[in-house]
């Protein structure tokens, strides 16, 4: 098992962008905000990265801790800070995942296609930041 904390605020992955070379062919690039952090993941990832990339077939956790609204309530502040309100608004989770899953490509995994089971959850805290945790799922004798 793998597990590791990237501290900050959590970046989505942005839509891509489009434009085109000087030869005037279409290309498709990441948002500035978007490979940035992704840059960003993957260095906090490879302190924590096995030997060679996990080739089978993987678990992965990802939970999300977004900075608390400075607007919200002391109430919902404090039920926020308990776990009991949770972010409902954008982005949304697949979101925040693309960009952790492209990030660990050739970092901890080969290729992200190798995750089985993903599971996602958002909540709000006053130390943003992404924990990561990553299992091989056992083998299966056939």
């Amino acid at each position: 098992m793998i597990e590791f904390t990237i501290p900050g605020e959590p970046k989505a992955q942005g839509r891509p962008r489009s434009g085109k070379t000087f030869q005037g062919k279409p290309i498709m690039y990441d948002p500035k905000d978007s490979r940035y952090y992704k840059k960003y993941v993957a260095i906090v990832a490879q302190q924590h990265a096995p030997e060679k990339p996990l080739e089978g077939p993987l678990n992965v956790l990802i939970k999300v801790y977004r900075p608390i609204p400075k607007s919200m309530t002391k109430k919902l502040r404090q039920a926020s800070m308990a776990g009991l309100h949770r972010p409902i608004t954008k982005p949304d989770n697949s979101n925040y995942a693309k960009g952790i899953e492209d990030a660990l490509n050739n970092v901890i995994y080969n290729d992200d296609s190798q995750i089985v089971d993903l599971v996602i959850r958002k909540f709000y805290s006053d130390k943003p930041r992404v924990e990561i945790r990553i299992e091989e799922v056992g083998a299966v004798d056939e």
